[in-house]
This record gives structure tokens, sequence and C-alpha cells, in this order.
């Protein structure tokens, strides 16, 4: 009797995803988020390509660490573009005095900097809420995410800047 493919699929998640989700989490500096994307990405391109379910192409294994090391290439090529953006995206501290205007400067560089370290998906609803003054509905609507989504995003958002001030030693604890 044939296997399904939804069968190969699930002896496929059964065997690579904890080796997978592994060596995603390595590959994405700890971000569990972002990791669990480049796994669910990665299934799904298996999915697509039958060869890699029947075993044909080799080793699986190999097949699929891959694919997650060029999804995850892939993004920090495309978010290095973006960082670009970001910078101008900033607004630029107003000009005072010397002394007020190289410190308002610096801030502004160490916010660009903390900001680089998010994860997309926090560097955007900040952008959008604190820095383009977006209600949560024109940020959801723009996003196309539910607005409990952008609510629960900015909070964990917020609670990561924090954090990653915290690390540069910007803040305190």
């Amino acid at each position: 009797m044939p296997v399904s493919s939804s069968d190969l699929m699930i002896a496929l998640h059964g065997e690579h995803a904890g080796p997978l989700w592994g060596y995603a989490l390595r590959l994405t500096g700890g971000d569990r988020v972002r990791a669990q994307d480049v796994v669910q990405e990665t299934l799904l391109r298996a999915w697509r390509s039958p060869r890699v379910l029947d075993g044909s192409t080799g080793s699986t294994r190999a097949w699929l660490f891959t694919v997650a090391r060029r999804l995850v290439i892939d993004e920090w090529r495309s978010s290095r573009a973006r960082r670009e953006v970001l910078a101008d995206d900033v607004p630029e501290p107003r000009r005072t005095d010397g002394d007020a205007d190289t410190e308002a400067l610096l801030e502004g560089w160490l916010v660009v900097d903390a900001l680089e370290r998010l994860s997309q998906e926090h560097r955007e609803v900040i952008l959008l809420c604190y820095y383009r003054g977006r209600t949560v509905a024109e940020a959801a609507r723009l996003l196309g995410v539910p607005e409990g989504t952008v609510k629960s995003r900015t909070h964990y958002a917020l609670r990561s800047l924090r954090l990653v001030l915290q690390e540069m030693g910007v803040t305190r604890g």
C-alpha cells in the first residue's frame, strides 16, 4: 500500500524537527520566534518537494539543514538592506546647543542600534506606533494582523528593547 504524503510529513517531522529546531535556534542567535519560522518554512518546502519525502535525494537531514541555513542567510541579507532604510526611519534629534546636540545624536544612534537587534515583527510595531504615530488599528491594517497581535507585539517589543538597552549598558535593570 502506498504511503501518503501526510504520513511521510508526520514521519519527517518526528525524525527531524527536534534537531532542525536546535540548528535553527543556533542560526538565529537564540531567537525562538525566528527559529520556529525557519523550521516551519523548511518543513513546508520539504512537503512541496516530494523527492525529499521519499528519500531519493540522499540525506534528508542534510537537505533540511541546508534549506534552513539558506533561509536564515536570505533573511539576514534582506534585513541588512532594511537596516539601511531603518536609519532613515528614526527621526533626527532636535538641535539645541552643542552639548545637548551631541548627546541627543548619540542617543539616537543607540536607539537605532537597539532597534536593529529586535526581531522584524517587534521593530515594525515600534516604528509604526511610536515613531510614525500610527494607532493600533492603523498598524494592524498595515501589517495585516489583528489589533490584539499589535498590542501583544508592542508589549513584548518594548520589553525586548529594554533588555537590549540593558545589555548595551544604556539603562539599568
